[in-house]
């Protein structure tokens, strides 16, 4: 199993993006997500799927593991695959169980400060496949895990910056919101509303319409106007 996690940098919103990609769930699919949750944790299916001890997945995800713990630290490529089959595997409910137990979520979470930006994106995309379960969500926020999310918010690579707007939506909780929606990152989402990719531009502005006060898109959009006035003064 994975050693417990350390600190972290403090993270910031850079937002330097022109254009993105990453299927989202909607309200209707997030409806269907739940009733799929519930059908997966039924001892019926969870036995058809994995026999009654589910010892043949529990064993293949740990060797997975293992297997990324002990790849050397310039063999990208092995980590980039055996941490995108993790993110696959976030997918499907009957996993969480596992994740809990080998501690994979921690695992999504520090690679979230690595320098290789693909797995960045393969953790900020399993991250965001299995958010919505309840203990797993309320270990990401315990464990300062919107801080590095956030800091996703400013990567090249679209399917990070999408996975990323669509987990912080996720953890949204009473506990939560005030992180999420703090000025920089609602000034991040006005910014990322008026890109070119209009399902980036989607997906921010339903940041905003569900998430923000009108209060904080008007703070975020002053915001906007004063980090812009040295930059035209220089262009008159």
């Amino acid at each position: 199993m994975l050693s417990a996690r350390g600190h972290h940098r403090d993270g910031h919103c850079g937002c330097g993006l022109r254009g993105i990609r990453r299927v989202q769930r909607t309200e209707k699919s997030e409806s269907i997500y739940k009733g799929n949750l519930k059908m997966f944790s039924t001892r019926e299916y969870l036995e058809k799927k994995t026999g009654p001890y589910g010892v043949g997945r529990l064993s293949y995800l740990q060797s997975l593991v293992t297997e990324f713990q002990e790849s050397a630290e310039s063999d990208n490529e092995t980590k980039e695959q055996i941490l995108a089959n993790l993110a696959n595997f976030a997918y499907d409910p009957i996993n969480y169980e596992y994740f809990k137990k080998l501690n994979i979520t921690d695992l999504f979470l520090d690679c979230l400060d690595e320098e290789n930006d693909k797995l960045v994106e393969f953790a900020i995309g399993g991250i965001c496949n299995c958010c919505l379960d309840k203990e797993i969500k309320d270990h990401i926020i315990g464990a300062s895990g919107i801080e590095l999310i956030i800091k996703c918010l400013s990567k090249p690579q679209e399917n990070t910056v999408m996975s990323a707007i669509t987990a912080l939506m996720y953890l949204v909780t009473p506990i939560s919101k005030q992180d999420i929606t703090a000025l920089p990152v609602v000034e991040c989402m006005l910014r990322y509303a008026k890109c070119p990719s209009k399902q980036v531009a989607n997906l921010a502005q339903v940041y905003l319409e569900d998430y923000c006060t009108p209060a904080q898109i008007e703070e975020a959009k002053a915001m906007q106007q004063q980090l812009a006035k040295p930059f035209s003064a220089d262009l008159t």
